[in-house]
């Protein structure tokens, strides 16, 4: 597909870096699937790893975790 933010690039599958940030806690997740764009690197996650990515951390700040970073694992 064509990337919305450059329109130039083309995105192609790969995995990226997430960095959520919320009520004080900072959760960085690696190796997550998306399509990247071979321009400027924008990532586009599908529906599923979306919301698997705010569960995660929904559960990390119930938890009381402040600083987290973790391989991204399919459940």
């Amino acid at each position: 597909m064509k990337c919305a933010i450059c329109k130039h690039g083309e995105t192609r599958p790969g995995t990226v870096s997430v960095t959520l940030e919320r009520s004080g806690a900072t959760l960085v997740f690696r190796e997550v699937p998306a399509l990247v764009c071979d321009n400027c690197g924008e990532a586009y996650h599908d529906e599923a790893v979306a919301t698997q990515l705010m569960q995660r951390a929904e559960e990390a700040v119930r938890a009381g975790v402040e600083i987290d970073v973790r391989r991204y694992a399919v459940a």
